[in-house]
């Protein structure tokens, strides 16, 4: 009786081990995985420091466009009744271009024509009239010498006199201003017809036969085509603030126009823009609408090939605005960012890795906290040396699309990491066991047409 009733409080007494033993098997095994995992190499390329040729590139995006082009805008208004070219055509310097209704100016001429004679005869009355009034004055100032006449008399004869004078003089400035009329009215009636200032295409056309267009003489008028020479273009396009001082007229520049995406064109910058093309941005947010001022600035590159370019064409140019031989290089993904050690809260751990900030501020990178403070981060690049990472920080020059200038730092031929990039931007630290991951196969790209 005593055996059984014995058993159940043995068993009691063995649970508080048991229970013992499967926590101290898990926290084992947890801690295994720990001490396991952070002994594993991290999986990462290598490249070695090797010196090349660097050219930094400025990207910027604009139109095609001709070098030279005349908006045709007719100075007089009036009834379009000739127009002899269509969009598209070539036409010679000197063609006829546009003819307008010339009814109205050519009455305005015959009316400026009447005033201009009729002025001219006025000039010759007064001019007999002051005639006259001289001999008579002449005469009577004998006669008053010799005390012929009153005083009163003679002084009407003077008065005559000057009064004739001035009205031949008025005369004469009435016939100014009536030539100047009907050299005006001239010039309006010559303006009804427009001529060609180059040898070019009609490459825009804008109005049609029997149009009224409005004249450029008073007010912004009607642009009625343009012609342009086809056979010299050039790219227009827009660069930062950041960017134009690096500009210089002569760079070289490699143009790709989306009409010819499979070829690219030579050209050479011909101006660059001292003043800004502020392009304004409406930026709708949450608190309503801000404005924002884009600063451009709009650089002119002479595309030195022939080909069927059309205006306002899209085009990316590659401007080359810095140039190094034989330099030291790294992929340029090699170059990263970490804090110095003293920055750290372990000395001993190394630079810590820098982390993209979270949104919101929540759980933002050592790297972004330390900024804040004013803690300013060191590009580094990882060299390599018999599975151990070392954070080299280094000074960087120029740039292309795959390599980076190392001034300072790096010797010829050391092994660096150059990815992949989690690894580089936040794993590794000072002191890292790292691994050369396999090489992948080559995969054959397919392109497919749009």
């Amino acid at each position: 009786m005593s055996t059984p009733a014995s058993t159940p409080r043995t068993r009691r007494r063995r649970w508080p081990w048991v229970v013992f033993l499967l926590l101290a098997a898990a926290g084992g095994g947890y801690g295994w995985t720990l001490w396991a995992a952070r002994e594993k190499p991290i999986e990462v390329q290598l490249a070695k420091v090797a010196r090349r040729n660097i050219t930094e590139l400025v990207v910027a995006n604009g139109r095609i466009q001709p070098v030279v082009q005349v908006k045709i805008s007719p100075e007089v208004s009036g009834e379009i009744i000739e127009l002899p070219f269509k969009e598209g055509q070539a036409v010679k310097k000197g063609d006829l271009l546009l003819k307008i209704k010339p009814d109205y100016y050519l009455a305005s001429r015959r009316s400026a024509e009447a005033s201009y004679q009729s002025s001219l005869a006025g000039q010759a009355q007064a001019a007999a009239t002051l005639e006259k009034a001289k001999l008579e004055f002449a005469k009577n100032e004998q006669l008053f010498g010799e005390k012929l006449i009153s005083d009163t008399a003679f002084l009407e004869f003077r008065t005559g006199r000057d009064v004739a004078e001035a009205n031949h003089q008025a005369s004469r400035h009435q016939v100014d201003v009536a030539r100047a009329a009907l050299a005006r009215a001239d010039e309006d009636l010559a303006k009804t017809t427009l001529y060609s200032p180059i040898t070019g295409t009609v490459s825009k056309l804008n109005s049609r036969l029997g149009e009224r267009v409005v004249g450029t003489a008073m007010m912004t008028g009607t642009e009625v085509m343009v012609v342009a020479d086809l056979t010299e273009m050039e790219a227009r396009v827009e660069v930062g603030e950041m960017d134009v001082v690096l500009m210089q007229v002569g760079l070289k520049a490699r143009l790709e126009v989306d009409a010819f995406h499979e070829r690219k064109f030579a050209g050479r910058i011909t101006d660059v823009a001292n003043s800004s093309r502020n392009s304004l941005e409406t930026a709708l947010g949450g608190g309503g609408a801000s404005q924002q001022d884009a600063t451009r600035f709009e650089v002119r590159i002479r595309i030195e090939e022939k080909e069927r370019f059309r205006p306002g064409m899209s085009v990316t140019a590659e401007i080359e605005t810095r140039y190094r031989t034989n330099v030291l290089a790294v992929p340029i993904q090699c170059v990263t960012t970490r804090l110095p050690p003293s920055a750290t809260n372990s000395p001993s751990a190394g630079p810590e890795p820098s982390r993209p900030a979270v949104a919101g501020g929540a759980g933002a990178s050592p790297v972004e906290e330390k900024r804040k403070e004013g803690t300013k981060p060191l590009e580094v690049v990882f060299a390599h040396s018999e599975g151990i990472v070392t954070a080299v920080p280094v000074k960087r020059g120029i740039s292309d699309e795959s390599h980076v200038e190392i001034t300072e730092g790096l010797a010829e031929g050391r092994e660096v990491v150059s990815g992949g990039y989690k690894a580089i931007s936040r794993e590794l630290k000072e002191g890292s066991r790292v691994r050369q991951a396999p090489a992948h196969p080559a995969v054959t790209e397919i392109r497919r047409d749009p």
